[in-house]
This record gives C-alpha cells, structure tokens and sequence, in this order.
C-alpha cells in the first residue's frame, strides 16, 4: 500500500525553472526550458508589438526576445543584468527576458490552484496556476499562451 501512495506522489510532483520579474517569483515546467541566457545584442524591431524586445542571433538561431516585464504590464526596471529564458513554441525559439533566475522547484502538482480571479488579464492570459510555497506564492506560466499571442495586444 505505501509504495502505490509513494508512486502516486512522485507521479504529481513536477519541476520548473524559477525565476523573478519585478521581484514576483514565476515559474516555467522544466520540460519547456530549452536554456538559460544573458541576452546580448538584441536588435529592435520596427512596429512589433511593444513586448518584443527585438530579436538576437543565438548561436546562429534568431530568436525573438520578449520582455516579460512589458508582457506582464510592469514598467521597464532598473535590472542592470537581465536574464533570458529560452523556450521553444511550434518550433521558434524565444528568449523570456526576465530579472533574474532562480533555481529549480520542485512542487506537488496536486496542490496548485487556479490563478486568482482578481489577476489582471495580462496575467491572466498566460498563467496556468499557482503555488503556495512556505515563504511567498509562484506563478506558474504557460509558454504557449505566453509566447503564441498574447504579447500582440501590447502594441506600443
């Protein structure tokens, strides 16, 4: 008996990459981290939306950096060292520019929550649950609603 209880707590535990933007802990499944980056030499793009950042040539793969603060409505920042994180969505690769990067949590899925009702609908749009952890909550995001369309709605 305790081995299948064993079995059924280990099949709900799941890790994601941490990481804080404007001091919010979020996190991504593991599964979707491709890497993790500094983002150098990001060039602008004329009329993008205003979360893309621009795109940067990552070991001769062009990626298109969005700024997670822009995505999420925060304001620019003074981060002096951002960090990047690099996903893949139907098979482009994408650079999650981000404060800083954390380490990685492993959570009992079976405990995570639906975003709160009250989230604004920038959060809303791309978070696909919450976690409770001792000291503070981790916002978990969903790469596919985060990268697939959501940005577009932040023209500048």
């Amino acid at each position: 008996m305790k081995t299948d209880n064993k079995r059924d707590t280990t099949q709900s535990l799941r890790q994601y990459v941490t990481a804080r933007i404007a001091g919010q802990l979020f996190g991504l499944p593991i599964e979707a981290v491709q890497e993790v980056f500094t983002p150098e030499g990001i060039t602008s793009v004329p009329l993008a939306p205003a979360a893309i950042e621009g795109v940067l040539n990552l070991r001769g793969r062009i990626v298109t950096a969005l700024n997670m603060r822009r995505v999420l409505g925060y304001s620019q920042g003074d981060s002096t060292r951002p960090m990047a994180i690099g996903v893949e969505y139907r098979g482009k690769p994408y650079g999650l520019i981000v404060d800083e990067i954390g380490e990685v949590c492993t959570v009992d899925t079976s405990e995570s929550e639906p975003p709160p009702a009250n989230f604004d609908r920038r959060w809303a749009a791309i978070v696909g649950s919450v976690h409770r952890l001792p000291a503070e909550l981790m916002v978990i995001l969903d790469v596919g609603r985060t990268v697939g369309g959501a940005p577009t709605e932040l023209r500048a």
